[in-house]
């Protein structure tokens, strides 16, 4: 009966994997319409002083950095599908009210909007969460990675949007795509509506520790916490800090938008695509030695963005970047999932991707200044001793844990 259960329960896993991808690829499109137009549309909307002109995408970085633990802690109390409908609705609601600031010339109230939309953000940030839920290690695994690959979907879905939607409301300058923005969130919404519970939410939990379980101070304490939390904040910060310095190192050497934007695709490209597969090389050689394997990608990219200043160079930085943050960041993602237990896991995912993403928005504000100073070169340079402190971090939670015979949450 219990092989059963878990045949059905792996069945159901499945599933969820495949709609989750779904709606990763609907409303995941919709942050990156905001964070390519959100600027531009901060030119147009503002007079002389431009100074304020980031300010919308700097507003959803810190609307998804802001949202991220009310938006775990919200779901391990009502369950992921209520959790994920819900999420989606500020997505909607940004996207018109930013169409509407669009056409009163309303600068605030777009940087409100862009506001919105990182909130939702953030509930799309618990897809991968979701996917690992329940269900035994090797389904669990593929099944986030499947998640993750509808990344590869929504990089292509949003900048499509953008061409083929900003000329709707003409002559109103970029108010057509964030209105398609809103459609996207709807379908994403109705999409998110299919997703099933497969572990019931914290209030139907019951542990020896209560209903919440262990302290979130006790959690953070274990090595494989720790580990699995600096890993992913590596790999997102680093990734977040070279990307966003490649496009305005390569103008700055004399090369092309278009290059810079063909390097920025392939650089997408290659963040999402080993998504169809990392799962798999999880449960053959491990969460460790893929973490591992993206730490030396992203040793690999600096070491050939110090190298030279050619297109090719800036291109397979780009590439060895978004390799190693698919290794690392999903690799660091099924390590934290050994540290919690299901009663815990609100809290704990919630603290993960706040420190996550709040790290990758203090990297991409501080890549522009970077770049401007010490330049390229300093900027690859950072990442040696980042990949370092990860790898010590690693080993030393390795060590006490085959030195303990193991650690369970």
């Amino acid at each position: 009966m219990d092989s059963q259960n878990t045949l059905e329960l792996d069945r159901q896993v499945r599933r969820n994997a495949v709609v989750l991808m779904s709606a990763n690829a609907i409303n995941g499109s919709i942050l990156p319409i905001a964070v390519t137009l959100g600027g531009l549309a901060g030119v147009y909307l503002l007079g002389p002083d431009k100074s304020l002109a980031t300010l919308p995408v700097t507003a959803s970085t810190i609307g998804s950095a802001l949202t991220t633990i009310p938006a775990a802690v919200l779901m391990s109390r009502i369950g992921r599908r209520k959790g994920f409908v819900l999420g989606a609705a500020p997505a909607v609601l940004g996207g018109l009210l930013a169409t509407y600031a669009l056409m009163q010339g309303a600068f605030w109230l777009f940087v409100a909007a862009l506001f919105l939309i990182g909130m939702s953000g953030a509930f799309n940030q618990q897809y991968r969460f979701a996917a690992i839920d329940a269900g035994s290690m090797s389904v669990r695994t593929k099944a986030m990675s499947l998640v993750m690959a509808g990344g590869i979907f929504s990089g292509i879905i949003g900048p499509q949007t953008v061409i083929l939607t900003n000329g709707w409301l003409s002559p109103i300058a970029f108010a057509g795509s964030f209105l398609a923005a809103a459609a996207l969130g709807c379908i994403g919404l109705l999409i998110a509506s299919l997703v099933r519970d497969v572990t019931p939410p914290r209030a139907a939990l019951r542990h020896r520790d209560g209903p919440m379980g262990r302290p979130l101070r006790e959690i953070a304490r274990q090595p494989r916490f720790i580990a699995a939390v600096l890993c992913a904040i590596s790999s997102y910060a680093l990734m977040s800090l070279v990307m966003t310095a490649a496009p305005l190192a390569m103008i700055g050497c004399g090369l092309t938008q278009s290059d810079a934007a063909l390097g920025i695709q392939w650089h997408v490209l290659a963040m999402f695509g080993p998504s169809f597969f990392t799962g798999r090389l999880i449960v053959r050689f491990g969460k460790d030695r893929i973490v591992i394997a993206g730490m030396a990608l992203l040793t690999a990219c600096a070491v050939v963005g110090i190298s030279g200043i050619t297109l090719a160079h800036f291109w397979i930085t780009l590439i060895l970047l978004g390799l190693g943050w698919n290794f690392g960041f999903i690799g660091a993602t099924a390590m934290l999932s050994e540290t919690y237990r299901p009663e815990e896991r609100g809290r704990v995912q919630g603290l993960n991707d706040f420190l996550v993403l709040g790290s990758a928005a203090i990297a991409s504000l501080l890549s522009g200044k970077l770049i401007g100073g010490p330049g390229w070169a300093f900027i690859n340079m950072i990442v040696f001793p980042v990949v370092i402190l990860s790898l010590v971090a690693l080993t030393w939670a390795f060590l006490l844990r085959r030195s303990s015979g193991g650690e369970k949450a």
